[in-house]
């Protein structure tokens, strides 16, 4: 194989309960990503559209994970590399994350697949801290694992697929704001009160039952932070109005998409996340920000040739 034109999609990370160790991938929304290979000997970006990336290797987080991964396995090749993003960066929607997963997932391919998932996020996560300043694995993770996914453990990296129920969709709502992920980890609280902790790991467990389970009312009633989005939401203009209106309609749940600005939602089904999607566009339309709109099944495939 000299050439791979992959597809990265985006995702949803912390879940609302899962700060940090919880995430899942959209279908329908994500980055279409080549890679040729040639005889440079080094990685090289030709392309990029959609947003203003750098070209840089070592500033890119694309090409800083395919850098490493040919250095790590001692490839003789080169590679170019084009990106076409397709959704904003700094919409709490995994951006970066597409460009890093979707670096790892493609080079594995072009050098025989010599590495386990579980690697490809390992390397993708230098992605992250290139781009976030943090080697976060959740959205990473969501990428190459698709569907749901739980980071166990860190040290060592230890990464669970949980089952995605049929019928589960997803609306976001994007408004066109952009907040870095440093912003979001900056006004975090830096302690917690243990009854507030309690609270949010068990709705960690009841989530991740729910999904197991197909429990739609188990997995809505848990989908819920008593920690970050308190914190996060006020940087998120409208967010209360947002929610209320969604679940109002008949969402499961309603959330911050990892440090925002993008809010998302649970249904069940296709129709009930299309009638929530519409209720995004009435709470925000005359709000005088601009805003897009998606709906998407989980993407349980993740990242994948195209």
């Amino acid at each position: 194989m000299n050439k791979i034109k992959i597809f990265a999609p985006a995702t949803v990370a912390n879940v609302s309960c899962g700060f940090d160790a919880m995430a899942f991938a959209l279908e329908d929304l994500g980055d279409d990503m080549l890679f040729t290979k040639n005889d440079s000997g080094k990685v090289s970006i030709s392309k990029i559209e959609g947003a203003k990336l750098p070209f840089e290797t070592q500033k890119n987080a694309a090409s800083f994970v395919a850098d490493a991964m040919l250095k790590d396995s001692n490839a003789t090749f080169g590679v170019e590399i084009e990106i076409i993003k397709n959704y904003k960066p700094g919409s709490g929607l995994g951006s970066s994350a597409a460009s890093s997963a979707g670096a790892a997932y493609a080079i594995n391919e072009l050098l025989g697949r010599p590495y386990n998932k579980t690697q490809l996020t390992k390397f993708a996560m230098l992605g992250e801290e290139v781009a976030c300043g943090s080697q976060i694995a959740d959205n990473v993770a969501g990428v190459i694992f698709g569907g749901f996914v739980l980071i166990c453990n860190y040290e060592p990296l230890d990464i669970v697929s949980i089952p995605t129920p049929t019928e589960l969709y997803v609306s976001v709502l994007h408004p066109q704001i952009e907040l870095r992920t440093e912003e979001g980890r900056a006004i975090l609280p830096k302690d917690i009160p243990l009854k507030m902790a309690v609270a949010q790991w068990s709705n960690v467990g009841g989530l991740i039952s729910g999904l197991h389970t197909s429990d739609y009312n188990l997995i809505g009633r848990s989908v819920v932070d008593h920690i970050i989005e308190p914190v996060r939401k006020k940087m998120i203009p409208h967010f209360d109005a947002v929610k209320k209106a969604a679940l109002a309609d008949g969402a499961l749940a309603v959330g911050i998409s990892g440090s925002g600005p993008s809010i998302f939602a649970l249904s069940k089904g296709e129709a009930q996340a299309k009638s929530v999607a519409e209720s995004f566009k009435k709470t925000y339309t005359n709000k005088g920000i601009e805003f897009t709109t998606y709906v998407s099944k989980i993407g349980t495939q993740g990242v994948r040739k195209i």
